[in-house]
């Protein structure tokens, strides 16, 4: 507020120089009678801030100023006076307001914070949806040439079918030791295929001293060579003196196999008896008081 009525003195000042008014020594001169203490000394004055120096100096400028424009036309001097009694109160009231601003030394130690300990560790979120897909890469360039395959046939094959027969006979009754017995014709579909055969029926030897015989498959009046022939034998030592080697025992039997190599086509498949080798030939029966059959079938290998 000092400074500012110290501004407003020369501002008064100024004016009657303007306006060509005879003033007194005390009209254009700031005097300055501070007040006296209850002591009777004069309190030091406090120190201006660099704006209040600013201040002083720039209206000591305009009292100079005022001064010069004493002998100025009177329309211009009336235009500076009023410039400068609109600009001084303004400028008088922003000092007022920059020297109440005190910055307050312990506004950066308030503002910084000391950092604490770290928290602990948040649980791991939801998974995320998976994103858009990709745009198709570009295609990869061509492979090298191969190398030449072989060329391979196929063969469509029909599905295998059954085939099979069977031929039989009522109390066959054949009392031959050596010969065919029975045959039955069979049609073989492939080459390739087995034959698989069978005979059951009843079969008996006797004889006083020791004697063997032999039944056997023949096709197409051969035996079987692939693999081996196909036969079943009975053999009976020497008669008993009791019962006076007259031993009469008839048995159902049976004489099967399979059979390889056979070719396609109508094959003449037949029961035989013979001798065994190295030994005598007895009496034999075949299919005596009961049925005797062959059974024949074509199997895939």
């Amino acid at each position: 507020m000092l400074l500012l009525n110290t501004t407003n003195d020369h501002m008064k000042s100024i004016c009657c120089t303007l306006a060509r008014v005879r003033v007194s020594q005390g009209c254009c001169e700031t005097r300055f009678s501070p007040r006296r203490t209850s002591t009777g000394s004069v309190p030091p004055r406090p120190a201006l801030l660099d704006s209040e120096r600013s201040g002083v100096q720039s209206v000591t400028s305009l009292q100079s100023a005022a001064v010069r424009s004493s002998t100025m036309s009177p329309l211009i001097a009336r235009l500076l006076l009023l410039l400068v009694c609109l600009a001084l109160p303004l400028y008088g009231v922003e000092k007022v307001r920059n020297r109440g601003y005190r910055k307050d030394p312990d506004a950066d130690k308030l503002g910084s914070c000391i950092q604490g300990p770290a928290g602990t560790a948040g649980r791991e979120g939801n998974p995320g949806t998976n994103g858009i897909p990709g745009t198709p890469g570009i295609p990869g360039r061509d492979g090298l040439k191969g190398e030449k395959g072989e060329c391979v046939n196929e063969v469509f094959e029909e599905p295998w079918r059954p085939n099979y027969k069977q031929c039989a006979w009522n109390s066959l009754n054949y009392g031959i030791d050596l010969g065919k017995i029975a045959d039955c014709t069979f049609t073989k579909l492939r080459t390739d295929s087995a034959l698989r055969v069978l005979f059951s029926g009843s079969l008996r030897l006797k004889c006083k001293n020791a004697c063997c015989q032999r039944w056997y498959f023949t096709f197409n009046g051969a035996e079987c060579t692939a693999p081996l022939p196909i036969e079943s034998i009975i053999y009976l030592d020497q008669g008993s003196p009791e019962l006076n080697s007259t031993i009469n025992i008839h048995r159902t039997s049976s004489v099967e196999g399979l059979c390889e190599g056979v070719k396609a086509g109508l094959v003449d498949v037949a029961v035989w008896v013979g001798t065994c080798a190295d030994y005598p030939r007895g009496d034999a029966s075949t299919g005596w008081n009961s049925v005797s059959r062959v059974i024949i079938e074509e199997l895939p290998k």
